[in-house]
């Protein structure tokens, strides 16, 4: 084996072709070429005289050699990427990528505009903000953390808990004034209800009263939609009535284009999370990122530091 040839820019490369199983797709992440993907690849395999992958026209999966070897590789780039960013002085080490996901319809009202924030606190830092309500592999899309609500399975990445999200009951003044404004749970079954397809269950509606008591009424409508922001559309068009993190219409709230239904009565609050790769949390842009975050997310309508008890309001 030629250990000259075994660089730490063609382990990098190796290591995202075998996260991505796509060349073309880890050309265009790394900004380069796919002849330059391929070489680092090549000059790989030839220096440690092994294949590292089997190719087919479509994609390229690690061989068993392969596979040992991408162990090894991550275990060694995460150890480089770590003793880089300790040795580096606070004023350079403000600078740099961090890549971030984001659940989508968060992420358009109030994340972004704390990324912008922090921007303007570290303009060295540049931002990789992706918009998603899918449960993605961090590791393999190369993101560094993520923000999440609901609960959360994924213990391999360190998990930093931002606090509960909570939840209400909404519906277009208009809507309430053609179809009535129900004074208990139960007379929500005779309203048209906006139903998310991509939450199980939300052919029911599990309320919590003043009291700690719980209410579980049919929920049903016309109308499923995947996506928090397109809810918020339906609400807002008159379409009927459903449960809203606050976050999401705070604003409509606020100008009168929607209204609070039922009040003493609210959705189960909502955890919010951080995920953080581990190897990751150490890396100074990294970690001050995700202290910013931690403290400002707190000032969002509706979201309350974990621990701390939501009531609806009386």
């Amino acid at each position: 084996m030629d250990q000259s040839n075994v660089t730490l820019e063609r382990m990098r490369t190796f290591v995202r072709v075998a996260e991505r199983g796509n060349l073309s797709a880890v050309a265009r992440e790394m900004n380069l070429g796919q002849s330059s993907v391929t070489r680092h690849v090549r000059e790989l395999e030839e220096a440690l005289g092994v294949a590292l992958f089997s190719r087919t026209t479509r994609r390229v999966t690690l061989t068993e050699e392969g596979g040992r070897y991408y162990a090894s590789a991550v275990q060694i780039l995460r150890l480089v990427d770590q003793a880089s960013g300790e040795v580096r002085n606070a004023g350079e080490a403000a600078a740099g990528v961090v890549r971030m996901s984001c659940t989508a319809a968060l992420g358009v009202r109030y994340i972004s505009r704390l990324v912008f924030a922090f921007q303007d606190r570290y303009p060295g830092i540049s931002v990789d903000l992706s918009l998603t309500d899918e449960r993605i592999d961090l590791v393999r899309e190369g993101v560094d953390i993520a923000i999440r609500l609901g609960p959360l399975a994924d213990s391999s990445m360190k998990l930093r808990a931002l606090g509960h999200s909570r939840r209400i009951l909404v519906g277009a003044p208009d809507y309430l004034a053609r179809h009535g404004r129900p004074t208990t749970p139960e007379e929500l079954a005779t309203l048209e209800g906006i139903r998310m397809s991509n939450i199980a269950g939300s052919d029911t509606l599990a309320l919590e009263g003043p009291d700690g008591e719980s209410h579980v009424v049919p929920f049903g409508g016309n109308l499923r939609v995947d996506h928090g922001l397109a809810a918020r559309e339906a609400y807002l068009a008159g379409r009927g009535i459903g449960p809203a993190h606050l976050w999401l219409v705070d604003d409509l709230l606020s100008e009168g284009r929607l209204e609070t239904i039922l009040p003493d009565y609210a959705p189960p609050s909502v955890p919010l999370n951080m995920l953080i790769v581990p190897e990751r949390a150490g890396i100074a842009r990294v970690r001050l990122l995700v202290e910013f975050l931690a403290g400002e997310v707190l000032r969002i309508p509706g979201i309350r530091r974990s621990g701390t008890l939501i009531r609806p309001d009386r």
